[in-house]
């Protein structure tokens, strides 16, 4: 699965053709990025996109934008709070004023702002992210 997408690749045409492998097998590295691999220091591939730039930026302000569809007390919710942790389906910040904790689930996000510049790994270029 080429740039550790989730989802199984068309195969390229080649002047060496590999025969099928039943779904599931693994496969022999071949010097591209691996799915399921974890290299120290890096966020496995294999992971959401949203959550590892959250887990790069921990520590952020962050200003969560949530929507609650079917709430008749409120649709819509803004949080705001230091970012303590994200995993595939869930995002937890403090309020460093209160100390409150909040566990918001991915599922009701519909956008993030922060007032910092962002890291940012590019997962298909090796790690290097733009250039300006």
């Amino acid at each position: 699965m080429p740039f550790g997408y989730p989802y199984p690749a068309y195969p390229m045409p080649t002047d060496k053709m590999v025969p099928p492998t039943p779904s599931g097998a693994v496969l022999p590295p071949t010097g591209g990025l691996q799915t399921g691999v974890n290299v120290p220091g890096q966020l496995p591939i294999e992971q959401s996109y949203i959550e590892n730039i959250l887990r790069l930026n921990l520590g952020k302000m962050a200003t969560i934008y949530m929507t609650y569809e079917n709430n008749s007390q409120w649709n819509a919710k803004i949080f705001k709070g230091k970012l303590e942790a994200a995993g595939r389906d869930h995002i937890i910040i403090s309020d460093p004023a209160t100390g409150m904790r909040f566990l918001l689930l991915m599922v009701n996000l519909d956008y993030i702002t922060f007032d910092e510049e962002l890291q940012y790994l590019y997962p298909y270029s090796g790690g290097v992210g733009p250039r300006r």
